[in-house]
Parts: structure tokens; sequence; C-alpha cells
């Protein structure tokens, strides 16, 4: 039972993910790593593990040619709704906003579950981090793991595609 109602203090809609529409340059280059890829596991007969990848290169594919779906967006005084979850400020532990691929998003990180990634659309995002920055800490920039820094040293070393001017 919640003593207080929430009210909104602001609100917007905005793609569910990120989305890039990518070239056949890109496809053609996955394509190649897991041609190679499936050759190697198929001597070394994991058969279950030549499923797995080629389930990733399917995922992979319709998330780069089927557009995201519109979901709204809210700031409130009790916390922050998006696509239809609620998360209280109590259980949110801190935020930072990021651009990539000429999008902004705001990245919460809970307590206990994984990061919410929350595009900002057409919102202002020094309005939106004022408000939010209200309630949770904000950081300029976010601690990188381990996982984040293996990511960029592999987009670094092996382009999928051509990098955009």
């Amino acid at each position: 039972m919640e003593n207080q109602s929430a009210q909104t203090l602001l609100a917007w809609t905005s793609p569910s993910r990120l989305f890039k529409k990518r070239d056949r340059e890109y496809f053609v280059n996955i394509g190649a790593i897991v041609f190679l890829l499936s050759i190697i596991l198929v001597f070394a007969r994991e058969f279950v593990l030549i499923a797995a990848v080629l389930s990733i290169v399917f995922l992979i594919y319709v998330l780069s040619t089927v557009p995201p779906e519109e979901v709204s967006h809210r700031i409130t005084n009790l916390g922050i709704e998006s696509a239809g979850h609620f998360y209280r400020w109590e259980e949110l532990a801190d935020f930072w906003l990021e651009e990539q691929w000429g999008q902004t998003m705001m990245v919460v990180r809970p307590y206990l579950s994984p990061r919410v990634l929350i595009l900002l659309g057409s919102q202002d995002r020094e309005k939106v981090r004022e408000l939010v920055a209200k309630h949770i800490p904000f950081r300029s920039e976010p601690e990188k793991t381990w996982v984040d820094n293996a990511a960029s040293w592999l987009t670094k070393k092996i382009p999928l595609e051509k990098p955009s001017a």
C-alpha cells in the first residue's frame, strides 16, 4: 500500500531500444566470421555450440532489421516508470547519460538488477538530469567493468562496418 500518490514531473515517449539500420557490409562481415567459426566447431564436433552461435546471429539480424516500438516514460515524485516497469527511488543506486548512434540515453543502475536504459528521444537531457539528480546520484563517467573494457577493445580491433563520419 502506498501512502503517496505518484505525481508526474516529466513524461515522454521514445523507442524501446537503440536502433541502427545496418548495411550489407555489416552482415557480410558477420557471415564470414560465423562461417569460419562454424567450420572450426564442426571439426571440434561442437554442434550445440554451432546452434548457439547461429541463434545469436539470428537475434542480431532481427534486432538490426526490425525497428523498435515506441514506449512511454515518466519521472514521478516516487520513481521512474519506463515501458510499464516502475523503479522506486530507493531501489536505484545512480545514473548517467550516454550518447550512442546519435541517440541520448539515461542509464539507471538499480541496486539488485541489471542496468536500465531509457532513451530520451526529443526530451531535453539537462531537464531529465536535473529532475533525476534530485533523488539519486548523477555520475558524469560510469564505472567501467572488465566487460565494458573488453567490448571496447574488441570493437576497435574487429570493426564490422566502416566508422560513420
